[in-house]
């Protein structure tokens, strides 16, 4: 079995955590690329990665640097009464310019990613509109500077189950250094092909021509110019408690300006760190982490926090539900309007 039912959850085993990691290094590599560096048959490969994508325990996606297309993107702390939490969580959930709509401090506090053009129509609309949503107390919006770790940076400690040979083997060649640059131009169809690898990351040339419009060859080509300019990169989402970490939190920290930079390379350096940015407000370092469990918790924060020297002020904010992660609840159709910058409103 690739994995076994306890306890209403699923327990990946050795391989399926070797599988993960290699789609973590490159989502879209072949079954049999894969299955080679895994000294295993590209059969028991495709088997492995089905059983868990239909079992929703894991799913690569194909996401947009939306910096490339000249979006700018927050970070939103929406506080609202307890009973209000997760129905103003779900709506935001369903916008299709937000990601990763968390539910924090107890349940009484939303954090989530927005994005927008500079001063757009929909981010003004998002704002104006949830300050008069019933029962939301609070709201502050701080602009993400920059992203030291996560996005396309990807996160090191997902997944450790690869042997660095291995992992050399699999890495996808980078961003050729055409970006940042100009904001990229989105054609009709360069829209549609994004909105399909939104769903699904692995996507068949076929099918991405399909939704295109374009032929196969095209497809590809224009896929991977993409990925080269730095507008494209690919991301496995999955839970993860699946591999072992059990607390997930919002670390908020509050650093002088002239350590800022040390402080945060130093910070992605951490196992436990999925994402680090520079942001704006009062807490100027945030940082998401995953521990195994409480106590690596606890140890994390007297250890590897407490070594961070420059660190004036410290919030934790335990994740207690993650609603929406990275490409979950869009479509081709929202993901064209998200980028004329449409929008479709909270409710």
């Amino acid at each position: 079995m690739s994995y076994v039912e306890m306890m209403g959850s699923l327990v990946l085993d050795e391989l399926d955590r070797q599988l993960v990691h290699a789609l973590q290094i490159d989502g879209r590599a072949s079954f049999s690329q894969v299955a080679k560096v895994l000294g295993t048959s590209d059969q028991t490969v495709a088997r492995r990665y089905r059983r868990l994508r239909s079992a929703r325990a894991m799913r690569v996606l194909g996401l947009p640097n939306v910096r490339r297309f000249g979006h700018v993107e927050r970070l939103l702390r929406v506080r609202c009464t307890p009973d209000a939490a997760g129905a103003v969580a779900a709506a935001l959930a369903r916008r299709d310019d937000t990601s990763w709509v968390s539910l924090t401090a107890g349940g009484a506090e939303i954090v989530c990613m927005t994005h927008a053009l500079p001063r757009g129509e929909g981010e003004a609309l998002l704002l104006r509109k949830l300050p008069r949503t019933p029962r939301v107390v609070g709201i502050s919006a701080h602009h993400l500077l920059h992203t030291f770790s996560g996005g396309p940076t990807g996160w090191p400690g997902k997944s450790a189950a690869l042997a660095p040979e291995q992992v050399a083997h699999l890495r996808a060649p980078g961003p050729d250094g055409s970006g940042p640059g100009a904001a990229l131009a989105l054609s009709d169809n360069d829209l549609r092909l994004l909105g399909a690898l939104a769903l699904d990351g692995r996507a068949a040339y076929l099918e991405l021509a399909a939704a295109t419009g374009w032929s196969e060859s095209t497809t590809k080509r224009r896929l991977e110019f993409l990925r080269r300019s730095g507008a494209l990169f690919f991301d496995v989402e999955i839970d993860a408690a699946l591999l072992g970490f059990e607390i997930e939190a919002m670390l908020w920290m509050s650093v002088p300006p002239s350590d800022l930079e040390e402080t945060a390379t130093s910070l992605t350096q951490h196992r436990e760190v999925a994402f680090a940015a520079a942001i704006t407000g009062p807490a100027n370092l945030v940082a998401f982490v995953a521990c195994e469990n409480t106590e690596a918790f606890y140890t994390y924060l007297t250890e590897g926090i407490a070594s961070l020297r420059a660190v004036t002020r410290l919030e934790t904010a335990p994740v207690i539900h993650s609603v929406k992660r990275a490409g979950a609840l869009l479509d081709a159709q929202q993901f064209s309007k998200a980028y004329r910058g449409q929008d479709l409103g909270t409710d």
